[in-house]
């Protein structure tokens, strides 16, 4: 194993891959653990699908695809911001209309593309190592851009993460807050989905903190080994789709999941023994 690493290491697609996997941790680690504490699962999922329909206007009008998806997820995370605090109207019920619309007008824009989109199936599934230069200085700056804020605002997100209520008592800009929370996932939804596609970014985004959150950790501890998490499940599953020639995208969510399950019969192992003595 240690000379097959080294022999990859020397292709830059795979150097490229592998800083491409560090990069979407941090930004995993970060919004995952917020995530899955404020429960917000489901909004994730509706924001990544609406990406697709920037995938596609950006097929069809010859731009980068990623720039269509950053675009479109914005929009989307501040229509259901404005809509839950505003309207009053269920929010899931809009993050499921807004998840087909995005596919939907994905899938159009694709059909009326000139040709075939060779690229179309890295965005569907993930193709971690086909990442060029120029999609990995985005990824980087969108990470600079959610790391600088959490840690401006650390302390209001955490109260907004815990009790929104008792944040909005204290005087903390919830509705502010929450548009800002949501356009930061919005952002690392387009920091993921090079890494394992649309249809999979909700599960990298959520089962490293998912994994971490069992041990009742603080949040800051939690995004930490959530983000270390991440990076082993990326490159873990990275050198798995190298080395048998398999998707990475699913490559690196089955490590994930695998990992999980371990967490999983590790707690209800260490709960039986508790009772036991």
């Amino acid at each position: 194993m240690t000379e097959f690493i080294a022999d990859f290491w020397h292709f830059e697609f795979i150097r490229h891959a592998l800083f491409t996997g560090l990069l979407a941790s941090i930004a995993c680690g970060i919004i995952g653990t917020y995530v899955v504490v404020k429960r917000i699962v489901f909004l994730s999922g509706g924001i990544s699908h609406t990406a697709y329909g920037g995938i596609g206007m950006g097929y069809y009008f010859g731009f980068n695809p990623i720039i269509g998806a950053t675009i479109f997820s914005l929009f989307s995370a501040l229509g259901i911001a404005w809509v839950r605090h505003r309207a009053g109207r269920r929010e899931d019920t809009l993050i499921g209309i807004m998840w087909a619309m995005g596919m939907a007008i994905g899938i159009f824009f694709i059909d009326k593309t000139p040709g075939y989109a060779p690229n179309l199936m890295s965005y569907l599934f993930g193709n971690i190592l086909t990442v060029p230069t120029s999609d990995l200085i985005l990824i980087g700056i969108l990470d600079l851009v959610i790391l600088l804020i959490t840690v401006l605002l650390f302390k209001e997100f955490k109260a907004l993460t815990f009790d929104e209520e008792y944040a909005l008592i204290s005087g903390v800009p919830v509705i502010v807050l929450n548009i800002l929370l949501f356009c930061l996932i919005a952002f690392t939804v387009v920091v993921l989905i090079r890494a394992v596609g649309v249809i999979l970014v909700i599960a990298l985004l959520t089962i490293p903190a998912a994994i971490m959150v069992q041990f009742h950790l603080n949040l800051e501890r939690t995004m930490i080994f959530s983000i270390i998490l991440s990076a082993f499940f990326t490159t873990a599953g990275l050198l798995i789709s190298a080395a048998y020639n398999v998707t990475s995208g699913a490559t690196i969510i089955a490590v994930a999941c695998a990992g999980y399950a371990l967490s999983l019969l590790f707690n209800t192992l260490k709960t039986k023994l508790r009772r036991s003595n």
